[in-house]
Formats: C-alpha cells, structure tokens, sequence
C-alpha cells in the first residue's frame, strides 16, 4: 500500500507529496481567485497544507482520495486526484486545481492525460467522472476540448464558504479515452497502483 507510483508525461510528473511540498502549496493555495470553486480555501496558514499532506497516505489506503502533486522541472504546480471511489461500478472522478500562473498552460491537459492513462490502462476504470461549477466557463470548455462529455448539471451541489454551485458531471468511457486527444500524450507508470486502487472484481 506504501510504495511509490509516479506518472512520467513529455513536461510533467504526478508523484506522491512529501514533507517539503508543504510550502509551496500553501503559496499556491492562499489565493482566493486559485481557489474559488474548490469546495476548501484559500489557505491561511502553512500548517493547513502541512496537516493536508500528513494525510493523504491514510485516505489512499482508506481508499477515499489518490492525489498527486503535479511537478515541472522539480516545481510543484498544483494538486490532482481521484475521488468518489465507486469500486463496484469501476468509476471514479478526476479533480484538479492548479496555481493560476499554470492556468490555459497546457499543464492541466497533460496532467489530466497522465491521470486519465493511469484509470484506463492500469485500474481498470470503466467510467471518469468530473465536475466543473456551471459558472466556471474556463474549466468547461477545457474538460470539453480534452474529451469529456457534459451530462448534465447537478444544482447546489458545491458550497464554497457561504456561496452555493450549481456543477457541471461529466464523464469519459474508454473508448471515448482511446480515440480522444487524451490518449494521444505519452505516459508512463513507474512503480506498483495500490491494490484497493485496482478495479478488476
């Protein structure tokens, strides 16, 4: 359940946090406009992200969340995960937030790639899910231009704060993955997929 997984793309790694990623998320964490249709944030203080980090191990082997650091050049840029876990179904989500200097990038299409490669061909999902806030335009239309198809909108679904969202749900199916845009970005999977994390039942 410890060992290590990282996935290799042509500019980016998703890896495991450690320790020292504490504070350069805090920094990317602690603007409001970063994180303004995340369900947390900003951060106000570097324990936040210390106690965020402390705790990702347990909820991978709870089998709640699977994060990764997003990483250039040794630089953390932001945060990306599966959620929602359905195992039975072979269904996850995909949820991602990014420093808003990385934002229209092409980092969030590569790291969506890289995650999206790992749920095909090493978990065996048969269904990713993604939610966007209705409002957010920006993440739509980039959840649309990688493969995603909208399926509707989910009303209230997302509190920030004290203000309610209306959300986007979205998926992709394999096929849809395989003759898409996503599965045309190298990948590669370095080491062992946690075995909860592995839908083949």
């Amino acid at each position: 359940m410890s060992g290590e997984l990282e996935i290799h793309g042509p500019t980016l790694v998703l890896r495991y946090p450690v320790p020292g990623d504490a504070g350069r998320l805090f920094e990317l964490g602690s603007d409001p406009e970063t994180t303004r249709f995340l369900s947390w944030g900003p951060y106000t203080e570097l324990a936040q992200a210390e106690r965020f980090i402390e705790g990702v191990p347990g909820s991978r082997e709870r089998g709640e969340e699977l994060g990764f650091v997003v990483e250039r050049d040794g630089e953390a840029l932001g945060w990306t995960l599966f959620n929602d876990v359905r195992s039975r179904d072979r269904s996850v989500t995909i949820g991602t937030w990014l420093g808003k200097q990385h934002w229209g990038t092409g980092v969030n299409t590569e790291s969506k790639a890289l995650m999206a490669a790992l749920a095909f061909k090493a978990m065996g999902v048969e269904r990713l899910s993604v939610f966007a806030a209705a409002s957010n335009d920006r993440s739509r239309a980039a959840l649309r231009k990688v493969g995603f198809v909208e399926e509707g909108v989910l009303r209230r679904f997302n509190r920030h704060g004290d203000e309610w969202f209306d959300c986007m749900i979205g998926s992709i199916l394999p096929a849809e993955y395989e003759a898409g845009p996503l599965a045309a970005v190298a990948s590669e999977i370095r080491g062992s997929v946690p075995d909860n994390w592995v839908f083949n039942g």
